[in-house]
């Protein structure tokens, strides 16, 4: 198992078959740099075009179509003290009768404070004077070549993963991806230094990133990307509209529930009625993202 240091030099605005930046083992961790949505390196340098260029892709050594690829959150460290986010309200959450009034877009920047962990609008209107929610990174966009020969827009998402914006993907998460292409073709970016559900805004605090994750190639085979944190199970369904996009991510939940937990279709239904959580991950990009939850507490291996 070997720790690889990579230095992007090009990005990649679809997730697709390219390339590969760098071949590594099963088991391997990657530490790399990421840019921000619109671009901007550490240094807020443009080095790259929106939407959400990519590092990548990373080809992992044994993964095979029919494989899943599981990728640990290690480490998401941001590499600069700003990032940025645009207002007012998508118009993907507003009632029809609103957008009439809705303001002119506009991009606000903000400090990112590693000594105390917080965030703050550089001028913030009435009433956020204080306001200075937690640090919690998350990756935006990330994910694995999809079948088909397919060039996926990484403003988007679908089975291969792509831009869910979901804000379980943060450090100590395990993302599982369907492999569709020999090495998988991993790409990752989008990095947010904070976000609530939903990207309702159209961005999270947008910034660059040196993340760190490592790779496992599993022999096994999955539909829709799943995850797992210390506490927690989930899988993800993209789609729009939002109900396509939660009917995949239950049908998922209950196939892993069959394979890994012993519960037939019944049984799964039973548990998952009564202890099952939606989140929505996004509902501002062309696909919209939710996520289905399950504790652990509730379930047994066999």
């Amino acid at each position: 198992m070997v720790k690889h240091r990579f230095h992007p030099i090009r990005y990649f605005n679809a997730i697709g078959t390219a390339e590969p930046c760098l071949r590594i083992a099963d088991g391997d961790t990657v530490v790399t740099d990421t840019v921000d949505a619109s671009g901007l390196d550490a240094r807020e340098v443009a080095v790259a075009s929106r939407p959400n260029p990519m590092t990548g892709p990373f080809f992992i050594e044994g993964a095979e179509p029919g494989d899943t690829l599981a990728v640990r959150i290690d480490r998401l460290t941001p590499s600069r003290a700003t990032g940025w986010t645009y207002s007012p309200l998508a118009l993907t959450v507003l009632d029809p009768a609103a957008v009439i009034d809705r303001l002119p877009q506009q991009r606000a920047v903000w400090d990112i404070d590693s000594k105390t962990g917080t965030v703050r609008l550089q001028e913030p209107g009435k009433g956020l004077e204080d306001f200075a929610p937690p640090v919690q990174p998350m990756i935006g966009c990330f994910g694995v070549a999809p079948a088909g020969g397919q060039a996926l827009s990484t403003a988007t998402s679908a089975q291969n993963g792509g831009n869910m914006d979901y804000r379980l993907f943060a450090p100590g998460t395990t993302a599982w991806f369907p492999v569709s292409v020999p090495g998988a073709l991993f790409y990752l970016g989008d990095g947010h230094a904070c976000q609530g559900d939903g990207e309702i805004t159209g961005t999270g605090i947008e910034t660059s990133f040196e993340m760190e994750v490592t790779f496992h190639v599993l022999k096994r085979t999955i539909t829709w990307p799943r995850g797992e944190t210390a506490e927690e199970i989930f899988t993800i369904g993209n789609a729009r509209p939002l109900d396509q996009a939660l009917q995949h991510a239950t049908t998922e939940m209950s196939a892993w529930l069959g394979e890994d937990f012993g519960l037939d279709p019944r049984a799964a239904s039973h548990l998952m009625g009564q202890v099952v959580r939606y989140d929505v991950g996004n509902v501002f990009n062309p696909a919209f993202t939710v996520a289905c939850r399950i504790s652990k507490r509730w379930l047994t291996k066999r």
